[in-house]
């Protein structure tokens, strides 16, 4: 029995096609908005590979299972589900908030010209991404665990790794 296969959209730079969109937020003040919204297409297709990955795998590890595709369509909407809460909808809230808020205060606090405060506003924006991962991801994990992973983990099964 060989080693598991790599997971491309967890264990490598891929990963980090997920956060594109609050790049793109962190970025608002200083580009056109089209540019945010390309980094939403990006982030979404990113959850979207990711989910059609995780349908594979469960396809190729209950082959043999009668109830293959029930376990295929968890894999996919479970998957798809928490990616779009943790990689898209909520970081894009939080981090377009920060911005919007440090350069509405920056504009009431300083006298510093616009381009600099939206260039702060920008690096608040990229120095928060890190910040706000892991919280994110625990909370999505506890709203998933305790609503729609009920309807379809067995008592007592572990929640999916993400």
């Amino acid at each position: 029995m060989g080693a598991a296969e790599p997971d491309r959209y967890r264990d490598t730079w891929v990963r980090y096609l997920g956060y594109a969109n609050e790049v793109g937020e962190s970025f608002r003040p200083l580009v056109p908005v089209p540019v945010v919204w390309a980094s939403y297409g990006v982030a979404t297709a990113y959850v979207t590979a990711d989910a059609i990955d995780k349908g594979r795998r469960a396809a190729t590890a209950h082959a043999q299972d009668p109830a293959q595709a029930t376990r295929v369509g968890v894999a996919v909407v479970d998957t798809f589900v928490w990616q779009s809460l943790a990689s898209v909808a909520i970081p894009g809230v939080t981090i377009n908030r920060l911005c919007a808020a440090s350069l509405a205060l920056l504009g009431t606090l300083t006298r510093w010209p616009l381009p600099l405060r939206r260039w702060t506003t920008t690096a608040l924006g990229l120095a928060a991404i890190p910040v706000i991962i892991t919280p994110i991801d625990r909370t999505v994990d506890f709203l998933m665990d305790s609503s729609l992973r009920k309807l379809y983990r067995a008592p007592g099964e572990p929640p999916a790794p993400h």
